[in-house]
């Protein structure tokens, strides 16, 4: 009854490893412990402990994982536990586990749910702890195969005639686990050790060996006492796999149009662009955030990535066909003119939407929701959706004024009503999909709105004192301010071990992915730098400039003073303002500024009032103030209070990062030439050397823990500003990025090279925040030309406008580069055609960044079932999509 385990794993100073053991008995109880593991050296680490029995519970199966943990008990790694270490326990036997540490294996994506949908193959297999005879002497081998599939199957073959002395007639066929797993036991009484032996690939129709897997014989050193069972797992079958390559196209579901929508695309137009994909041949569609969005109704609720509830799904998704028809045909008269002005503009009208959708449902509710109500499907529904439905309806009674005790009851029952019907929706356009054999990719936001659910059930999850953005860069000079508040990661150190106590920010995130599991086999990770580090910006801050790295390491007094620097407080953290920069800034209007914002200090040198001191106040302050007299002050005020060369840590008092770009302010102007150089010093070795390692194990640690369950494949938006340490995490951790031919990866490239691109990635032209192709192409004349020489190789002037022969090689090329995944905008793949694309380029564009104020209204100008009926268009892309052989 006693269990030895046995693994070499090196630790830093301080982190101890850990197994995780798991008993189970047919009566359904478990009992887990964490046992400490012993090392002398750092490197191996080993453990014996006794399994002990319950008489009425006996054990019949055990699970196990390793993990990493720090001096104060915290979970630092856990291994890859996506299979389980599980097998059948014999109370009469001593087992001897021989491990290796498994990280996600290098071939992950054949256990992602999107290989299994284009391989039409069933999710949600588990390996089970299969019962195999035990004898006095056991050799147990068990080897993850991702790579075979039916009819073929794994076996051994060894140097000892008992197995098989190397002939590839008398191999040892292994049994199947489950989740690609293979088990044989073997009865090693007579086997002389060491013994070598190799996994081999079979054929169960022809029972003929197919191939030997590659590398060194595997070789069982240990001996083997009576009783005791051996058992060898770890290293996967080293043959190579075959190369899984898709193509896909992303479209935003609000963005779809058919003959049977409301002014906006529908889960009903997602299974309906489910057969043009398949007619094309491409194997993955693509969408935004399909989560509710909704505040008050008004345009600023169409931005997908602020969401309200994580969990719910947005009302404008419903295809109201599939609720049925009113049995007042005046009204279905009035909906259907509705229908067809709604569909005859060229966008998506979000408000108009809004108010027709919500009252058809209303309408309906009256008439069939009771019957909806009382199915056993519905209820049992509710119930397993309760734990985010109760607080997402209250919720919305309390972001809706003025409503009686009846009206919140009704406006309760219409909203689960309505989330009920979204989820079947969903749920039967992505069954659909995967009866197909196509792959939805969702879309797993960074932020959510400061006034969510989720804020307001959960507020220990985020820092409301903060918002997210992002730092200035080529593409936004002045960076981004997203408003999203940040997370407060430190909750996720610790583990709950109540059912009460409230989940932390990896629980929740983990809740989310498996929440997605139910309609999407694949995720792009919205922003995945978040995970390392985020731009941080103050609440009462208006400018990202202002922002700084979280998590970072800050500098003390004593720190920049030791780089050179004397720590002047008051020169170095507040607003650096005297007579120079106000006329520079304000002009005509320097004496009043000075007189109704400003208090004088000595040396020439103001003050902010302190009822305007941030910007927060200035914006209140200027509210509703629209002339140009008093933008003009309100926008110097905010530059004025820029004006610093350090921010304080809001969590760390007395510890300051440098301000980003401080150096191009006036304020750098005020220091002398030592101070100068001290200060860059500073600058260059916090946003350049000070933070990789810190991030990287940030990184790793954030993206392990919160993804080791998932069976999405993921992939990663990895733009922007990267730092050294994210390339080699998101290769670890087997994630995929996303490749952007203009926007290059590699030093000062203009460019990227297409055949550059790793083989786990995603290649694409734009995403929906830049403009797609041919906009892109019209943008700059000169850009475009070097891109046409270098990239395109072509001589003479570049067209003027992207023709469709044009469209068509760069989309080709895109096809036949190596990464895994090639997913274009349904924009891009429509320019190849001169016919089917649209003629205004400019309504094209989904998002401008840089506005605040952008409207997510584009919409496709033709219909689906336009596509689909464009036959010569669609063997066009299914033979180029078939050449490039994905």
């Amino acid at each position: 009854m006693k269990l030895n385990f046995s693994i070499n794993y090196a630790t830093q100073w301080g982190e101890s490893l850990h197994a995780v053991l798991s008993y189970r008995s047919d009566h359904g109880t478990c009992r887990t412990q964490n046992l400490a593991m012993q090392t002398l050296d750092g490197l191996t680490w080993t453990l014996e402990t006794a399994a002990v029995e319950s008489r009425h519970h006996p054990i019949t199966s055990i699970t196990y994982h390793y993990q990493v943990e720090g001096a104060e008990g915290q979970l630092l790694r856990r291994e890859w536990t996506l299979v389980p270490r599980t097998y059948f326990f014999d109370h009469s036997k001593h087992y001897l586990f021989s491990d290796q540490w498994r990280d996600r294996p290098l071939a992950f994506h054949l256990y992602s749910n999107a290989y299994l949908t284009t391989r039409h193959l069933p999710h949600g297999e588990q390996a089970k702890p299969l019962r195999v005879p035990l004898y006095r002497k056991t050799l147990l081998f068990r080897v993850s195969a991702p790579q075979v599939e039916a009819p073929q199957a794994v076996a051994i073959v060894g140097s000892h005639p008992a197995m098989g002395s190397w002939s590839p007639a008398k191999y040892l066929p292994m049994e199947y686990v489950g989740q690609h797993d293979w088990l044989l036991s073997v009865n090693a009484d007579a086997i002389a050790l060491p013994l070598e032996y190799k996994y081999v690939v079979i054929d169960k129709t022809t029972n003929q060996l197919v191939s030997w897997e590659e590398g060194d014989n595997r070789i069982v050193h240990n001996h083997i006492a009576d009783g005791q069972v051996h058992v060898h797992y770890g290293e996967t079958l080293r043959l190579r796999e075959h190369t899984w390559r898709l193509a896909g196209v992303v479209v935003p579901v609000f963005s779809l149009r058919s003959q049977h929508s409301y002014g906006v695309g529908d889960f009903g137009d997602l299974r309906r662009f489910v057969d043009w994909a398949v007619a094309t041949g491409m194997k993955v569609i693509q969408t935004l955030p399909v989560n509710d969005t909704t505040t008050d109704g008004h345009w600023h609720d169409s931005h997908p990535y602020n969401i309200t509830c994580c969990m719910a799904l947005h009302p404008h998704y419903l295809d109201l066909e599939q609720l049925g028809q009113l049995s007042d045909k005046h009204k279905m008269t009035a909906y259907h003119r509705k229908q067809r002005e709604l569909n005859a503009l060229p966008y998506s009208d979000y408000e108009a939407v809004d108010s027709v959708k919500r009252q058809y449902v209303a309408d309906i509710f009256d008439e069939h929701g009771k019957d909806t109500l009382d199915t056993s499907h519905f209820k049992a529904w509710k119930e397993a959706n309760n734990h985010w439905l109760k607080p997402y309806t209250e919720w919305l009674c309390t972001h809706t004024p003025n409503l009686t005790a009846d009206q919140q009851q009704r406006q309760t029952t219409l909203t689960i009503y309505t989330q009920y019907n979204l989820h079947l929706q969903l749920k039967a356009a992505a069954d659909y999909a995967r009866s197909k054999g196509v792959v939805l990719k969702g879309d797993m936001p960074i932020g959510i709105n400061r006034h969510s659910v989720e804020t307001t059930l959960l507020p220990h999850l985020f820092n409301l004192d903060s918002q997210t953005g992002a730092p200035p860069d080529a593409h936004s000079p002045q960076g981004q301010n997203w408003g999203f508040p940040t997370y407060n990661w430190e909750a996720a150190d610790t583990s709950a071990t109540h059912t009460n106590t409230p989940p932390t920010v990896t629980q929740w995130l983990r809740s989310r992915y498996q929440w997605m599991e139910q309609y999407f086999d694949a995720v792009r990770i919205d922003h995945v730098l978040a995970y390392f580090r985020v731009w941080e910006i103050p609440y009462t801050a208006l400018s990202p400039q202002l922002g700084h790295f979280s998590p970072a390491l800050p500098m003390t007094p004593g720190e920049i003073t030791h780089f050179g620097l004397p720590f002047r407080r008051q020169l170095l953290t507040q607003p650096f303002i005297n007579d120079t920069i106000l006329q520079n800034l304000f002009g005509i209007h320097t004496q009043y500024v000075c007189q109704q914002f400003l208090d004088p200090k000595p040396y020439g040198l103001y003050q902010v009032k302190p009822h305007l001191d941030n910007q927060r106040k200035i914006e209140a302050h200027f509210h509703g103030h629209n002339d140009e007299n008093s933008i003009w002050i309100r926008d110097g005020m905010m530059t004025l209070l820029s004006n610093v060369l350090f921010v304080e840590d809001p969590r760390q008092p007395d510890t300051f990062h440098p301000r980003i770009n401080a150096w191009q302010e006036p304020v750098f102007q005020a220091l002398n030439a030592d101070e100068k150089d001290a200060y860059m010093r500073i600058y260059n070795n916090y946003f350049q050397q000070r933070h990789n390692i810190h991030w990287g194990n940030t990184g790793s640690r954030r993206l392990n823990n919160t993804l080791s369950h998932s069976r999405l494949l993921i992939c990663a938006e990895d733009l922007g500003l990267l730092p050294p340490c994210v390339a080699p995490v998101l290769d670890t951790l087997r994630i995929a990025t996303l490749q952007v031919q203009t926007m290059p990866k590699q030093g000062t490239y203009e460019f990227t090279h297409l055949d550059h691109y790793p083989y786990r990635s995603v290649a694409t032209f734009e995403t929906h925040d830049m403009p797609p192709l041919r906009l892109w192409w019209e943008a700059n004349p000169y850009r475009t030309q070097r891109y046409y020489t270098t990239m395109l190789q072509k001589q003479g002037h570049a067209p003027q406008q992207l023709p469709p022969h044009l469209a068509e090689e760069i989309i080709a090329r895109h096809l036949y580069c190596p990464s895994m995944l090639c997913i274009l905008s349904l924009q891009d793949w429509l320019a190849i055609d001169g016919t089917l694309r649209s003629n205004n380029t400019q309504q094209e564009r989904i998002n401008h960044p840089d506005d605040p104020y952008n409207r997510w209204q584009w919409r496709m100008h033709i219909t689906i079932e336009q596509l689909l009926a464009a036959h010569h268009f669609n063997t066009k892309l299914k033979t180029m999509i078939t050449r490039s052989k994905r």
